[in-house]
């Protein structure tokens, strides 16, 4: 009885970790230039239907991954393994989603600064966001401010920049853990992230590195007025 309450507990968890992926990776989706897209030529729309077409494989891909580990967790219930291990294994990657966690992995690391001309605007944060996640980031700060389902990134006054509630100022420092090929490819792609920004007088630098180190969020997630439905009921 203990095993399979275990077992339920495990594949709550890792359903509640795949919710918070996916709901990060497409939170900005409306940030879309839909008049940019219409405007486009056909070799190019065909370009960028395979980027998304990537993009969305690569998803796929994590959805199979996250199936497959729940199989592995039961299998190991079945054969006896240490539930308490099992359970802390889920608990720890929790709260490496959720940003409760100091990590380092290889990555990628770029750098946004204002100019004499122009400066750096909030949604260029959002949409660099958006660009890592799509790309399979499993980690996200900005100047030390980690990057979770639950953070803001907010305009105030027109002219100041919130994270989490935080006032942020330039040079912009974007940390992103995860594969960094993909990382590179997202931000360097033909038309993409970079050249954008860099066609608008922008100042953008980026480094691939294999220590990248993102602080954990002091910001805590917690449920007030959501509760389990257990009654069956919609």
């Amino acid at each position: 009885m203990k095993g399979k309450v275990v077992m339920i507990i495990s594949v709550a968890c890792t359903a509640l970790i795949l919710s918070m992926v996916m709901f990060t990776q497409f939170k900005t989706v409306e940030e879309t230039d839909i008049t940019a897209i219409e405007t486009m030529r056909e070799t190019e729309l065909r370009a960028e239907l395979a980027n998304w077409k990537q993009k969305y494989e690569e998803i796929e891909s994590k959805i199979d991954e996250r199936n497959q580990k729940i199989s592995e967790y039961k299998a190991e219930l079945e054969n006896g393994a240490n539930e308490s291990n099992v359970l802390e294994n889920e608990i720890k990657e929790a709260e490496g989603y959720l940003g409760y966690l100091r990590l380092k992995g290889e990555g990628i690391e770029i750098v946004l600064e204002d100019n004499e001309e122009i400066n750096i605007m909030y949604n260029d944060l959002l949409t660099l966001v958006n660009e890592l996640n799509s790309a399979g980031a499993e980690a996200i700060s900005i100047n030390d401010e980690r990057i979770t389902s639950m953070s803001e990134i907010t305009l105030v006054s027109d002219t100041f920049i919130f994270i989490n509630a935080k006032k942020i100022a330039g040079p912009y420092t974007v940390r992103a853990i995860g594969d960094k090929k993909y990382l590179e490819s997202a931000l360097t792609i033909k038309g993409g992230y970079k050249d954008l920004l860099e066609n608008e007088g922008k100042n953008i630098s980026y480094t691939v590195k294999d220590d990248i180190i993102i602080v954990p969020s002091d910001k805590k997630a917690s449920l007030k007025y959501a509760k389990e439905n257990t009654d069956g009921k919609e």
